[in-house]
């Protein structure tokens, strides 16, 4: 029987999978494959440590990647199967599904995987691979890069309206800690707040000019997480901030000009950096740019890459994320079309 993606949207929205905890839907992934008559392998991803890492799960999670038996595969469709939280299952009306990843990127997967479906029916030399953590730090693309499979062509899957991106932002994570020297408040001049130095870097930070690519647009800053101090009667003698820009340049500069802009007021950490990509028009595909980050900069060993996928980056993260049934069966045929385009 074809794969109905559809179908397989619903079941794999209602399996539990936000980052650190991908066990069930990686075993169920690794189950449904074989069914389908694939050879199929995990890719074991490390778990963080617990105590530094909110959230972390205690099961094993791992990538799955699916090709016919003794094939090399010339083109792999990809996306990942971790979701923000919180977690809610599986909805529908006539039109829509909704819930956590039916359209980031549970359905782009059920859609790729009713294209291949089809693409090795005509003959296609396919792949699937479907990683972790993608949400968090691109961990299970960083491992799925260390063991690449040959192929030549990689089809990225993540919310794009059903167009070709022609590029796609990079991402760059900023920690500031700042230290100060904990005092009564009533009298301030015996301490040293860290969260007044935390402040004023941040109030100059937002301020720095950030690079412009006129054919990507410009660079974005978010102060994503802020905390610190220890009672309201308290100088805090600690504080930190957690930034992400959106990159459409090489990071080295902003990197620079941060360091410098904070100066002696908090230490600066970067724990992500992910280059910005361009890629490629093909045919007479609708195209867009993507002011989102993906696993792309972290796969490069599995071929030239290309972005493609149903739903809108709009409702992704949001209590209403969903996405059109009509748009999910779209979505098949165009990655079944790009996929013949590219192996010709």
């Amino acid at each position: 029987m074809p794969v109905d993606p559809i179908q397989l949207t619903r079941q794999l929205v209602d399996i539990e999978s936000t980052t650190y905890n991908e066990g069930l839907a990686g075993s169920f992934l690794h189950e449904y494959l074989l069914s389908q008559r694939y050879e199929v392998e995990r890719m074991a991803v490390a778990q963080p440590e617990r105590s530094m890492t909110p959230g972390a799960g205690d099961s094993d999670r791992f990538n799955v990647y699916a090709s016919m038996p003794g094939v090399t595969a010339d083109v792999v469709l990809s996306t990942h199967f971790d979701t923000v939280p919180p977690y809610f299952g599986c909805t529908e009306d006539d039109e829509f599904l909704y819930g956590r990843g039916t359209c980031d990127a549970k359905g782009i997967l059920a859609a790729q995987v009713a294209a291949a479906d089809r693409l090795r029916e005509a003959g296609v030399k396919v792949g699937l691979l479907f990683v972790v953590g993608e949400e968090r730090d691109s961990a299970g693309a960083t491992v799925a890069n260390e063991n690449p499979r040959g192929s030549k062509f990689l089809i990225n899957g993540e919310p794009t309206d059903n167009r070709l991106a022609l590029a796609s932002k990079g991402a760059l994570r900023v920690e500031l800690r700042a230290k100060g020297k904990m005092a009564h408040s009533a009298y301030p001049e015996l301490g040293e707040s860290a969260i007044d130095k935390l402040i004023e870097a941040l109030h100059d930070l937002l301020a720095m000019p950030l690079p412009v690519e006129p054919e990507i647009g410009p660079s974005t800053m978010n102060i994503g997480l802020l905390e610190g101090g220890r009672a309201p009667n308290v100088i805090a003698d600690k504080a930190e901030a957690h930034l992400l820009i959106r990159l459409v340049s090489p990071a080295d500069e902003t990197k620079a000009n941060i360091v410098k802009v904070v100066g002696d007021r908090a230490d600066v950490s970067f724990s992500l950096e992910l280059p910005y990509v361009r890629m490629r028009k093909v045919g007479n595909l609708p195209t867009m740019v993507a002011k989102f980050t993906t696993d792309i900069p972290s796969l490069t060993n599995w071929g030239e890459p290309f972005l493609l996928g149903p739903g809108s980056i709009h409702v992704a993260h949001t209590p209403n994320e969903k996405i059109a049934k009509k748009e999910l069966l779209e979505a098949v045929d165009l990655y079944y079309d790009l996929a013949i385009g590219l192996v010709g």
